[in-house]
């Protein structure tokens, strides 16, 4: 017989252990269902036309993905990290805007940069762009936002590791970046006592070994399951703000010329901020209802910077007063950026 008594203390852990995406995907058509029927099928219809607008946009950038983890390029990043300091913040801000690896993939790898003595400044270049922008991101960013905000957001983000990177080698020695890293454990990661993920060279023709194939296969449909859940959860979340947010209201406070809306977008944007791609078809949603493009480039930009698994990876390494620097250049950066766009726009 089961003791129903052990039934509450198991709650916590099933809660812990359930994808709340996939639960609010599920939650969001239940309670439209209850509260306003008539909105359930345009709201489904909706996000799985947007969907398919983006389908050929996410099946490139899985298999792109999965082809660059399949054959490692992840050791390119350590080019990134040798020479001098200049050429090293230049590499690890290009690489970082264009690196298809999350942040929290890198945690290991940057700890074993800096165990070995590779300059904060260099670093803290590449952890404020990699969050930004990788190519999944940059083709569906292309697929909804356009183009040119795809290419603007890019340079945005090179430009935003090229601002910290240089910025924390100038106060390299202040009180700021003096002792910056926290005490660590040690691990293979973070001693070099054992072989990199991020050491050899990368084998492109992936497919004539093994256990290259399967990292191919297992990183494609992880991809595709981590992108389809954000971006329908994005285009439903999208589908009642264009319903029942009035248009008028966010034209109020985002819309409109001058430094405000900008500076705005970075405020909002940065606990706002669900996921990077989650955040594309939002944005496409505000700027529908009369958000300006200003304070939609600094929207992502601060947002990226700031989200949880972004932050996470710093906050792991760095003290407090390096994480706040991280954190200040990526609103300074984000707010500037934002000024160029709504000119250039």
């Amino acid at each position: 017989m089961t003791d129903a008594s052990l039934t509450p203390a198991r709650l916590p852990a099933l809660w812990r252990r359930t994808d709340k995406a996939w639960l609010a995907i599920l939650l969001i058509p239940v309670a439209i269902a209850i509260f306003d029927m008539a909105q359930l099928w345009p709201t489904l219809t909706f996000a799985a036309g947007a969907i398919a607008h983006t389908g050929v946009f996410i099946v490139f950038a899985v298999l792109a993905v999965g082809y660059l983890k399949a054959t490692g390029a992840e050791a390119l990043l350590a080019k990134a990290f040798e020479g001098r300091e200049t050429r090293m913040i230049l590499l690890a801000a290009a690489m970082g805007g264009l690196s298809p690896f999350c942040s929290c993939e890198v945690i290991p790898f940057i700890a074993a940069m800096l165990a070995v003595g590779a300059p904060l400044s260099a670093v803290m270049a590449f952890w404020l762009a990699s969050p930004l922008m990788d190519p999944a991101m940059f083709l569906v960013t292309s697929g909804t936002l356009g183009f040119d905000f795809a290419i603007a957001k890019t340079l945005a983000a090179v430009g935003i590791g090229l601002f910290g990177g240089l910025s924390t080698s100038a106060l390299s020695r202040t009180a700021i970046f003096s002792d910056p890293l926290k005490p660590q454990k040690s691990s293979c990661g973070s001693c070099g006592c054992g072989p990199s993920p991020f050491s050899g060279k990368p084998v492109w023709a992936f497919w004539k070994e093994d256990s290259r194939r399967k990292t191919f296969r297992t990183t494609v449909i992880e991809n595709a399951m981590f992108l389809g859940k954000w971006l329908l959860l994005a285009y439903m979340i999208e589908a009642l703000m264009l319903h029942y947010v009035p248009a008028e209201l966010i034209a109020n406070v985002l819309g409109g010329d001058g430094l405000r809306p900008i500076l705005l977008g970075a405020l909002v944007g940065a606990p706002a901020y669900l996921n990077g791609f989650a955040a594309v078809p939002l944005v496409d949603s505000l700027l529908q209802q009369g958000m300006s493009d200003g304070a939609a480039m600094s929207f992502v930009l601060a947002g990226g910077v700031s989200c949880i698994p972004a932050a996470i990876a710093v906050w792991a390494l760095v003290k407090p007063k390096v994480f706040a620097a991280y954190i200040g250049f990526a609103m300074i950066g984000a707010i500037i950026a934002g000024v160029i766009w709504s000119v250039a726009a």
